[in-house]
């Protein structure tokens, strides 16, 4: 099988790109290129704790060419991964592709990515090929090889089961009524852990803030009580408030998560 490099950070190629290339390697469709550049594809993902590449590229409606691929971070909770194929999706939402028709992947898709494909719209008739080490030197990659995705998960029960047929979905084109905060509109920031915990939130908000608003002031207070959720719980709308009057009027976050932490942020006028 013939293999394509990417650059650093080449997610996405455009369809006229991928058409050129696709007629260079002598290959039917654009489709057919999609095993070629699965190997490529997993160069560039960061797995630094499994050491496990994943990559996945998809075929977009538009005729785009999307790359996704597996990224982990040490010192975070191991739902904070990000799957190959959830990357893919993302990346076509992000570049408003509002559908994805197939995709090859490195490693079959786990269980939860399945069920996260199956909120997409058309999840049905979404194939997938899975190119494993056996396909690669078999040179298997034929489109007569991929699969719906009902055959890697049978029985499926998705948003199709419960809501409207119009009702908004991943990939869908939709107004969230979103307005974003200016580059430093965050000035403030207090995260609350509680002392032992195994799942902390610190370098969680401190990877957000340090792309959001680098310049915030941020700081931690290790609480040492078990019981230090319910004060927070039964007294936070005093301390909004408290915050309110001491200048910090925007409160933009406030959640307690797992008992472990109350986090803060706040916008000073």
């Amino acid at each position: 099988m013939n293999q394509i490099h990417l650059s650093a950070n080449q997610f996405v190629i455009e369809a006229s790109v991928a058409e050129s290339i696709a007629e260079s390697l002598n290959l039917p469709s654009v489709l057919h290129l999609l095993p070629h550049l699965v190997h490529s594809a997993q160069a560039l993902a960061r797995p630094p704790i499994s050491n496990f590449n994943v990559g996945a590229v998809g075929l977009g409606s538009d005729s785009r060419v999307f790359v996704g691929v597996n990224l982990e971070f040490p010192g975070l909770p191991l739902h904070h991964s990000v799957h190959a194929e959830q990357f893919l999706l993302t990346n076509l939402a992000v570049h408003r592709c509002r559908r994805l028709l197939s995709f090859a992947v490195s490693s079959a898709p786990c269980g939860h990515f399945r069920e996260f494909l199956q909120e997409l719209r058309h999840c049905s008739s979404v194939q997938i090929l899975v190119i494993n080490e056996e396909n690669c030197a078999q040179n298997i990659d034929h489109v007569e090889n991929r699969k719906p995705l009902s055959k890697f998960l049978p029985n499926p029960f998705g948003p199709h089961d419960l809501l409207d047929h119009e009702c908004w979905l991943l990939l869908n084109q939709h107004d969230n009524w979103l307005d974003l905060l200016p580059p430093n509109a965050v000035n403030s920031v207090i995260s609350v852990e509680k002392e032992g915990a195994k799942v902390r939130h610190e370098d969680t908000a401190r990877l957000v803030l340090k792309a959001v608003s680098p310049k915030c002031d941020f700081r931690t207070i290790t609480s040492y009580s078990s019981s230090l959720h319910r004060v927070l719980d039964s007294t936070t709308p005093y301390i909004l408030c408290l915050l309110r009057l001491f200048g910090y009027g925007d409160v933009f976050f406030a959640s307690i998560m797992q008992l472990f932490c109350l986090g803060l942020v706040f916008k000073q006028f």
